[in-house]
């Protein structure tokens, strides 16, 4: 495998990892994140894109609060509303920067497709690296039993193997794109709810 390949995932991982630390350096959710790479890279993209992640898994814990009162989750609902839209709009230009790097590949005529984009599974490792942070403090919490720490500690043991497939697995997708053996197509999604010309509880008001 192309030692550029075997990067990938990991250029990933370490992004990841800087974000989820900078955001919680302060955590906050209404932050302005810094980015510090260069407009237009794929490591600018993947900064976001992690912050972005960052931030919602933390509207989706304070939504989730028994206290809440019904016009404050109402606005957590719609800032998690767009949260995901942002979400599936940097994951499409992720998409679009791998279409763009391999559209001169010829594909081989036993090529097949796969069913997930590069993105897409980018898109899950982010969000992994988001479960192994939180799972990681609570292995560590010194507050609960000795029974609960040791089910956390398995859960964050299971995370990282998955981690480490997954992260496999991206370099393999866009090492076997980039030999010809599979092809990629970019995909919207094509969200319908967000769309006021799509949503008839928008467009009929």
């Amino acid at each position: 495998m192309a030692l550029l390949l075997i990067m990938v995932s990991q250029n990933c991982n370490k992004i990841f990892e800087q974000v989820i630390t900078d955001y919680h350096q302060f955590n906050d959710i209404d932050l302005v994140p810094q980015n510090p790479f260069q407009t237009g890279t794929l490591e600018n993209l993947l900064y976001d894109k992690c912050w972005i992640d960052t931030a919602q898994w933390h509207m989706e814990d304070e939504i989730r609060n028994p206290s809440i009162e019904p016009g404050a989750a109402v606005q957590w609902k719609r800032r998690i509303d767009k949260s995901n839209q942002d979400r599936t709009d940097i994951v499409e230009v992720i998409d679009d920067y791998f279409y763009t790097k391999y559209q001169n590949i010829q594909p081989k005529e036993s090529a097949r497709f796969n069913t997930e984009s590069p993105a897409g599974a980018i898109d899950r490792l982010s969000i992994l690296q988001l479960k192994i942070y939180h799972m990681r403090e609570q292995a560590e919490r010194t507050d609960i039993s000795e029974e609960q720490r040791e089910k956390n500690t398995t859960k964050l043991d299971i995370l990282l193997q998955q981690r480490e497939d997954l992260s496999l697995a991206i370099d393999e997708l866009l090492e076997d794109i980039e030999k010809g053996d599979k092809y990629m197509k970019v995909y919207r999604q094509m969200k319908m709810y967000n769309d006021p010309d799509l949503n008839p509880v928008l467009y009929k008001k």
